[in-house]
């Protein structure tokens, strides 16, 4: 006899399948090593078995999701065992074949982390500033104030390797 019911895990898996990438990417902008990345996807997932939250849209679980993964990479780098320099040996997970790419996404996860996480969820996964407020739970001025500083940081990078 077939179940009509789906279970738990059919639909971990297909939030797994739509989401783990996003959620693999936001990590590496914070921790910089491939593996500290994975652990952080796989606690976030984790949890949402653990806590299976009622969302209102996709979109509301989306922002949880991400509000979880940021949350825990921020305790990951909180911890006393871990340097505070972040290594960016996993920057190829993020980035296509074009070097131009790989170079900008360098300049990005050079950033400090405050700026780093909103020029992130702003030009990578595209979020309105009011979305990116909610899910690092600042203000909108205060995600305009980091877009505007990362983008400047960004930007004297540039023009530094321009006169290189």
């Amino acid at each position: 006899m077939q179940r009509s019911v789906p279970q738990l895990g059919d639909h971990v898996m297909k939030v797994y399948e739509t989401y783990a990438d996003t959620l693999f990417r936001i990590a590496m902008v914070h921790l910089g090593r491939r593996e500290d990345a994975e652990e952080a996807t796989q606690d976030t997932f984790i949890k949402l078995i653990e806590k299976a939250p009622t969302f209102n849209d996709a979109e509301h679980q989306k922002a949880w999701l991400i509000r979880v993964i940021t949350n825990h990479c921020k305790s990951l780098l909180g911890r006393g065992w871990r340097k505070r320099e972040v290594k960016l040996e996993g920057v190829d997970a993020l980035t296509t074949d074009n070097p131009e790419d790989h170079a900008l996404i360098e300049l990005v996860l050079s950033l400090p982390l405050k700026y780093r996480s909103v020029v992130h969820l702003y030009y990578y996964e595209d979020y309105a500033i009011r979305e990116i407020s909610e899910i690092l739970e600042i203000s909108e001025s205060a995600v305009k104030m980091r877009l505007k500083r990362g983008r400047e940081l960004l930007k004297l990078e540039l023009k530094g390797e321009e006169l290189e």
